[in-house]
């Protein structure tokens, strides 16, 4: 039996863990808005047209802030055409995923549902086709009381109350060749800090989020986030990143380790925008929102989805509705572990997205809506990560990656909730073929660990997924292994899978 070894301080912390790290992300992109979150004719729906089964299912799931309405969908949007009677709006095309937008549903109508699910609104504005104007108008519109055109509109519209919109995204992946107003940095960081100026005129404790690159691939990568920074390091909070994994070929061993590139991606930011901070002589943190994340099959999309015919301009086309499997929620759960690492900067992330669309839910018009595997490793964190997210020091043996070179087979992190006293290890064994036995010292905690309890993911079949048809074939099983003994803790990990152990 291989085995791992992992020592425990609370101590030794990385920083508190912010709840708006298990947020998620709304674009209007395929079925996520429609046939997804909203369906009125079916049986579910709620007097809003709201699908009430997925309603429950988000709340379990437990997401925190949710990103709307894009994207690269924001960067073509108007977003005064949600807004008002619906029999007034005007359907536009969506250029970014060859769709027909019928403007059924927008920011009302969305925050209204947000508030359903327990969540926060996390507003993305146009700054591809658009710019300051009409971010102060839609600011204006979901934020003020009342006095004025916008704002009196708004409670015409039927809301009386502001939105409150804390925390805004200026504009999303301005350095990609596919986004409409596509742009270079020096152009971006111009529109963006002139930006963020006038909505702090509006309102100085509005929360900023400035884009950062689409991708750690692009070969702008480090220099558009310096050049950004340096023109809206005083106006700005959080910087953007996007990341998405999935496997080259049949190279499953580099894809089971892309936390590892999670956790350079990560770096490599911070180390930037403390390298700006220092420029400005500031005492600011610049915070990182990983606002687009996930495992994403974006090679099935460019091969099968994509819609090109100019006169194909469909409504809520299934596109990207990627079926995820034991392996994908094994590599999903690694990357929350990357995320919790980095607690103390990553203080915002959203998962991409929420329903349908690369999705940890699922809906069929008329139907069922269900969980796929990668549901579980997300809500079980969101559930058990509490407190402060811990500096841990793990021993364990290394496997060679072709894309990483070596790489442990085993990665984890731990979390302390001050509250209860309670510490919960997130694990995944990476290994294709072995089980490891994790070893946890926990002398540290000055106390005896009365109990601790596992659960698993994981699969004789890798390649296992929930369907239609089958929505339970996968789902987190209880890890009868784990053994407690003067202090320690000892847990079997099944090859390729994610575990959570709590100790009390």
């Amino acid at each position: 039996m291989i085995r791992a070894h992992l020592t425990i301080d609370p101590h030794f912390t990385v920083g508190a863990i912010n709840r708006r790290l298990f947020g998620s992300f709304v674009e209007h992109l395929g079925r996520c808005v429609y046939d997804g979150i909203y369906e009125p004719g079916h049986p579910s729906a709620d007097e809003e047209g709201f699908r009430t089964d997925v309603i429950e299912l988000v709340r379990e799931l437990g997401v925190s802030a949710i990103r709307y309405p894009g994207g690269n969908f924001v960067s073509g949007y108007r977003w005064e055409d949600g807004v008002g009677p619906r029999a007034d709006r005007p359907r536009r095309l969506d250029l970014a995923w060859h769709s027909t937008e019928t403007n059924e549903i927008g920011l009302d109508e969305f925050a209204s549902w947000t508030a359903k699910v327990d969540g926060e609104l996390m507003y993305a504005v146009n700054l591809g086709t658009r710019g300051v104007l009409e971010a102060l108008d839609v600011l204006e519109y979901a934020n003020l009381r009342s006095g004025t055109r916008l704002s009196d509109q708004r409670v015409a519209n039927g809301h009386p109350e502001p939105h409150d919109v804390r925390m805004w995204c200026l504009g999303n992946e301005m350095d990609g060749p596919w986004q409409l107003g596509y742009s270079t940095a020096e152009n971006y960081a111009q529109l963006a800090a002139t930006t963020a100026r006038a909505m702090r005129q509006f309102d100085p404790d509005l929360e900023l989020v400035v884009c950062g690159s689409s991708g750690a691939g692009m070969p702008t990568f480090g220099e558009w986030e310096r050049i950004v920074l340096e023109q809206t390091y005083e106006n700005v909070d959080y910087i953007s990143c996007h990341a998405y994994y999935e496997p080259e070929g049949d190279d499953l061993a580099s894809f089971l380790a892309s936390g590892v590139d999670m956790d350079r991606f990560i770096e490599a930011v911070v180390a930037t925008a403390d390298h700006v901070k220092a420029l400005k002589r500031s005492d600011k943190t610049i915070d990182i929102s990983f606002d687009e994340w996930n495992v994403w099959y974006q090679s099935r999309y460019n091969d099968v989805d994509k819609i090109t015919d100019v006169a194909d301009w469909p409504v809520a086309p299934r596109l990207l509705e990627d079926r995820y499997s034991v392996l994908d929620a094994v590599v999903f759960g690694s990357l929350m572990i990357s995320l919790l690492r980095h607690a103390d900067r990553v203080t915002s992330a959203s998962l991409a997205q929420l329903v349908n669309v690369i999705a940890p839910i699922m809906t069929e018009p008329g139907g069922p809506a269900w969980r796929q595997t990668t549901f579980y490793p997300f809500s079980l964190t969101a559930q058990l990560a509490r407190g402060v997210a811990l500096e841990l020091k793990l021993d364990s043996p290394t496997h060679e990656t072709a894309k990483f070179g070596a790489v442990p087979v085993v990665d984890a992190v731990a979390t302390h909730d001050p509250d209860s006293d309670a510490i919960t290890v997130f694990a995944v064994n990476r290994s294709l073929t072995d089980a490891v036995t994790l070893d946890i010292d926990a002398v540290a905690l000055g106390r005896g660990i009365s109990s601790a309890r596992a659960t698993s993911i994981f699969d004789e079949d890798i390649h296992a997924a929930n369907t239609l048809e089958h929505p339970d074939r996968v789902t987190p099983k209880s890890n009868a292994s784990v053994e407690v003994a003067d202090g320690s803790i000892s847990v079997t990990l099944p090859p390729c899978s994610w575990t959570v152990l709590t100790a009390e």
